[in-house]
């Protein structure tokens, strides 16, 4: 297979994002404009990505690949590089479906993210103790050093951005996880000093939801400057926009993008979606182990999503594109954490078997009149 050449994504000096490459003039004497895919209509002003699944790899959903292959040009594996189905035990790795995520990307000639490194979550318990007994913090570096280089070097030709540290800040201080309990923050700083050992080319991103709240802002920059003292780098942040129809703001984004890159790091919205469904209680993080009982009252729209509502849709993700497109040469990518509405996690979470309705194609894999608004933004 033709290897994927990485400086076509990657300026090496910077680590900075470049744009892809397409025959722009060759691509409008074949195809309409309405005909072209989200990637080529973007091209010009950032990636353009999605997140697969593990049932879409396992079982080989050739319509659903076809459509993220037209669609986008930026993948990232939602669950199948996490810990816990990579490495489902110290002494065990398992590569099927994250080679596949792989194959399918070096394919298609995409900008692939490994997603992700270091997390608290999808774990499997050894990792931290052995014999019921938690490990040193000695034993629990070395193990974090060999997952990471390991990774890392495996995918070197075809890996161009990583999610190395996932979800570790809280609001205002570090997340108490395991990794903070037996380690303390310094792990945060080992994880982008084994990732940059690894392949020292590679774009590093620190993501993260809830990063329009500036007391996480701060807290997160304060902790990547003392980082850079060290000189160690982080090339970049993931803002997860996992949005609800009230928030967070247009502006509460737009403030944390400039705020970051005035920081001089570039922004990454990583896991866009939009939860059009009842709130539950006042709850708007993004904590997976959080879980509601169902109500009927939280899943009103079991039949289909009414004409008001999906005006409010399309008109929270055209607000929200708008922003991106207005400081795109701060934003390297915007990525929705799926494709099709019936594969997003928010119909199981926080409440499990809702019916929801975040992404931009439906359940028929037919675009939405959110997707045509976003492209009509730079048509």
């Amino acid at each position: 297979m033709k290897e994927i050449n990485r400086r076509k994504f990657i300026t090496y000096g910077s680590a900075s994002i470049l744009p892809l490459v397409f025959n722009s003039a060759a691509i409008a004497k074949t195809k309409a404009i309405t005909e072209s895919g989200l990637a080529d209509t973007f091209k010009d002003k950032f990636h353009i990505g999605t997140a697969i699944s593990t049932n879409t790899l396992e079982n080989n959903n050739s319509r659903l690949l076809k459509l993220i292959a037209r669609e986008f040009n930026t993948i990232t594996a939602e669950n199948d590089m996490k810990w816990g189905m990579i490495r489902p035990s110290l002494d065990k790795w398992d590569w099927k479906l994250a080679d596949k995520f792989v194959d399918f990307g070096r394919k298609n000639q995409m900008l692939m993210v490994g997603h992700a490194l270091v997390w608290h979550a999808q774990i499997p318990n050894d990792v931290f103790f052995e014999n019921s007994r938690p490990r040193s913090k000695k034993d629990l570096l070395k193990i974090m050093k060999d997952h990471i280089v390991t990774m890392v070097d495996r995918y070197r030709n075809s890996i161009a951005v990583w999610d190395v540290v996932n979800e570790a800040v809280d609001n205002d201080k570090w997340r108490r996880t395991n990794w903070f309990k037996y380690i303390g923050s310094e792990y945060f700083e080992k994880a982008f000093q084994y990732a940059r050992e690894a392949d020292p080319s590679a774009h590093l991103i620190y993501n993260d939801y809830g990063m329009d709240s500036p007391s996480k802002q701060d807290f997160l920059l304060d902790a990547i400057r003392r980082l850079k003292s060290k000189g160690i780098r982080i090339d970049g942040v993931g803002m997860q926009l996992h949005a609800a129809l009230d928030g967070p703001s247009a502006r509460q984004i737009e403030d944390a993008i400039v705020k970051f890159a005035k920081a001089g790091l570039q922004v990454h919205i990583t896991e866009m979606d939009l939860d059009v469904l009842p709130k539950v209680d006042d709850y708007s993080g993004a904590e997976i182990s959080t879980n509601y009982s169902y109500n009927e009252k939280l899943n009103p729209y079991v039949s289909g999503l009414p004409e008001e509502i999906s005006k409010l849709h399309t008109k929270r993700y055209t607000e929200l594109f708008e922003v991106f497109i207005k400081h795109s040469d701060k934003v390297a990518r915007v990525s929705t954490w799926g494709t099709i509405d019936s594969e997003s996690w928010k119909n199981g979470w926080p409440v499990n078997g809702r019916t929801n309705y975040p992404l931009l194609f439906d359940r028929n894999y037919q675009p939405k009149e959110a997707y045509h608004s976003i492209k009509s933004l730079v048509q």
